[in-house]
């Protein structure tokens, strides 16, 4: 599947903006504990050169990325694209579909009863926007040392990260309680290395609300309207 993947890119020109982000990120001065980069991807197009890749992408995005994150790493050491990259984890890969198959298992309907939603995976939801929080800052990536300066872990290298993944708190990433995975000492985050992003909390109510609104009902059972948090990151 690393093959395909370094083909697609290829065709499709996402290699194109990879090496055009790798770049920006080695001419920049500022010192990154993670390196992000956003891959658009088409899942039909994806499909046809291995179909396995394909299903892979539309039900586990999550996995899919750890390949395209393996992919990466090898073309930024062979190319030299970025030289203060050190390890595999640093680099954080974002999926982006192009679109999703037109198929109702593809929805997120939260009016629709049951809600099987367990699966990490991609969905369409459409709303209506109510509300809008203000753009605030969340922790994309850190890097953390242990405390004991005779543990291999102490040097100023890569081996202590965490990077936020779609889903998770900030508590997942950022926290005072980490310890070592080595000498099992506490860690403390190198402040120098956070990498920041924006973040918005949106407040979302089904479009089927608009019937509601139109001022009479044919339909004389009771319904009940809840709006749902989306986090933009």
């Amino acid at each position: 599947m690393r093959e395909v993947v370094l083909v697609y890119l290829d065709r499709s020109g996402g290699l194109q903006k990879f090496v055009h982000d790798c770049k920006k990120y080695n001419d920049s001065k500022q010192s990154y504990a993670v390196y992000r980069f956003i891959i658009s991807i088409n899942p039909s197009d994806i499909a046809e050169l291995d179909a396995t890749l394909g299903n892979y992408i539309l039900h586990n995005p999550l996995q899919a990325a750890q390949i395209f994150q393996s992919v990466c790493f090898v073309a930024i050491k062979t190319l030299s694209l970025i030289e203060q990259l050190q390890t595999e984890a640093q680099i954080s890969i974002l999926l982006k579909p192009t679109h999703l198959p037109p198929l109702p298992s593809y929805v997120l309907s939260l009016s629709a009863y049951p809600f099987n939603y367990t699966s990490q995976r991609f969905y369409m939801s459409e709303g209506i926007v109510i509300a809008m929080g203000t753009v605030t800052k969340y922790t994309q990536g850190a890097r953390f040392l242990c405390t004991e300066e005779t543990c291999p872990f102490s040097e100023g290298r890569f081996r202590c990260i965490r990077v936020h993944c779609p889903g998770a708190t900030e508590s997942a990433t950022v926290r005072t309680d980490f310890v070592c995975s080595l000498c099992s000492s506490p860690l403390q985050e190198d402040m120098k290395f956070r990498v920041l992003g924006d973040k918005q909390i949106v407040e979302m109510i089904d479009a089927k609300i608009l019937n509601a609104l139109k001022g009479y009902s044919t339909d004389k059972s009771h319904f009940r309207i809840q709006a749902f948090t989306l986090f933009l990151r």
